[in-house]
């Protein structure tokens, strides 16, 4: 497979540092800035590793030679997972202790979690990332290069921008009210202020109006890099929470980029199974943004690694993990039942392997036998073959990010909750775009009586599960920490409790709060 990361130099033309209470570190290495920034083709280089800083942890496979020190060093992908899956209706954790993620099953996390912590320290090394491409890649410091370098390179300043706003929405997203830098702020011994989430979402949403007339469309994007419909997407996203971020509805917002992304010429993929496959790169119909994973380029032990081995069983004795792809199993984590719970009979997109396996956690969440085995991503080719030796190297299957079942859902729930632009009519036919799609018939297809909010949270569970949605959808819905909806060991107990609703949101890291006085935490 051809991946934008093959340009990535994995002992990299720069390393990068951060530490605790100072985000916007000068690379701590050798060769500085004026060294580098000398070339197109090492700006190039650069931006790659912007990429790429999503997917891996180092400059070495699995890792090694570390851009930061963490809990955990695992790259930035395999925390988001775990923010935004574990402690949902979706995943079941079985290493609950050994991976440290009892308190995100839990909900029952503090300021000093590992996970909490690791996540945060990667957001921030992307936007440091950025930020430092950012400065050396104005008008003035690029103007020494030809006219047609200047233009590339002025390309590759919107790419960085989107990608530094993604971080920002996903930090926004997790943390609300979090520290703000930017490529214009001093570097080195600087406290960056902390910007309320309304003051972030402002930013992130001017951030890629300005860029969406640079980046390319959907038919001229290079795959793997940003295009204005990523953009569009992420605004989607973004005004679809727009009330948990700011208090103010934009749902009408959602509907215009939703309508925007829908007309640049996307469609369904015929085949769902294949968007979680080792040649997904193919599904450019239907992927609008994907996180390239590479096991020669941009090996990891997370990513997609961590959702294909992570899913196949190392216990079981009927689960053959070369099936999927791999060598081996890591026995990471199960469905849960309320996840299987939401498919009827027919539906294709139930991907779970049942044989020794039962559906509810009645023993303990951390029992291997409780919930069915995801089989949703693989690590195979379109012709059945393993792509890699994930035994050693890891998957080849992409991540993806934004795709346009996520859109037509998004504008559905959009038109439901009031919002303009679309109409009830409309949203329908592209929910029953999907649902044709899951039973390869009309047979499950809804009518308009049907399309109920409820059932858009249902429906975004089986599309959507293990793509990192869920628990921002359920905060949306007033499900999280709620007890309007309840499942097995939600808050520690089997039956299910309802938790604090500060649980909606993750701490600063203690260590954080400690080096910048501009930063609190409510509630913890």
């Amino acid at each position: 497979m051809k991946k934008i990361y093959s340009t990535l130099l994995i002992c990299g033309l720069l390393t990068f540092s951060a530490c605790t209470g100072d985000l916007d570190q000068m690379p701590n290495t050798e060769t500085t800035s004026a060294d580098v920034y000398t070339t197109a083709a090492n700006y190039q280089a650069v931006l790659a590793k912007l990429y790429a800083s999503y997917v891996i942890a180092g400059q070495q496979k699995g890792g090694g030679n570390a851009d930061i020190s963490s809990n955990s060093g695992y790259d930035y992908m395999r925390c988001y997972i775990n923010m935004q899956e574990c402690g949902t209706d979706e995943m079941a954790c079985t290493w609950l202790e050994g991976d440290k993620v009892k308190d995100l099953t839990y909900l029952s996390w503090d300021a000093n979690d590992p996970w909490v912590e690791d996540t945060y320290y990667r957001i921030y090394q992307t936007i440091a990332y950025c930020n430092e491409f950012l400065r050396n890649a104005t008008d003035n410091v690029i103007s020494k290069f030809s006219d047609t370098d200047q233009t590339t390179i002025k390309q590759y300043r919107s790419e960085a921008r989107f990608l530094r706003a993604l971080a920002y929405y996903h930090a926004m997203d997790l943390y609300r009210n979090i520290p703000f830098v930017t490529e214009k702020d001093p570097v080195g011994a600087y406290t960056p202020p902390r910007y309320t989430s309304s003051q972030i979402f402002d930013y992130i949403e001017s951030e890629l109006k300005d860029i969406e007339s640079t980046l390319p469309y959907r038919t001229t994007v290079t795959y793997g890099h940003a295009s204005k419909a990523a953009a569009w997407t992420l605004l989607a996203k973004m005004y679809l929470n727009a009330k948990i971020y700011t208090g103010t509805e934009h749902y009408t917002d959602c509907i215009t980029y939703c309508e925007k992304v829908i007309g640049d010429g996307y469609s369904l993929d015929a085949d769902y199974a294949k968007l979680f496959n080792a040649d997904n790169d193919k599904r450019t119909d239907e992927i609008i943004f994907a996180f390239n994973v590479d096991a020669d380029h941009t090996m990891s032990w997370g990513a997609t690694t961590y959702l294909v081995c992570g899913e196949v069983s190392n216990t079981s004795d009927y689960e053959n993990p070369a099936d999927y792809g791999v060598t081996s199993g890591w026995s990471m984590f199960r469905s849960r039942g309320e996840l299987s719970g939401l498919f009827a009979d027919g539906d294709k997109r139930a991907m779970f392997f049942t044989k020794g396996q039962t559906k509810m956690l009645d023993t303990t969440i951390d029992d291997p036998t409780a919930g069915y085995l995801v089989t949703k991503w693989t690590n195979l080719t379109d012709a059945g073959q393993a792509a890699s030796n994930s035994g050693s190297s890891g998957v080849n299957t992409d991540f993806p990010v934004f795709r346009l079942a996520d859109v037509y859902l998004m504008l559905a729930e959009s038109v439901l909750r009031g919002g303009t632009g679309s109409s009830k009519g409309e949203a329908l036919k592209y929910v029953n775009y999907i649902r044709e799609r899951a039973y390869g018939s009309t047979t499950g297809d809804v009518s308009e009586s049907d399309l109920t909010t409820d059932f858009i949270l249902n429906e975004r569970g089986r599309e959507l599960y293990w793509e990192c949605t869920r628990r921002t959808d359920l905060i949306r819905f007033g499900n999280f920490t709620t007890n309007d909806y309840l499942w097995q060991w939600k808050g520690g107990v089997k039956a299910g409790q309802a938790v604090d609703d500060k649980y909606n949101i993750y701490p600063i890291p203690a260590a954080e709060l400690s080096a910048n006085p501009n930063l609190h935490n409510d509630n913890y």
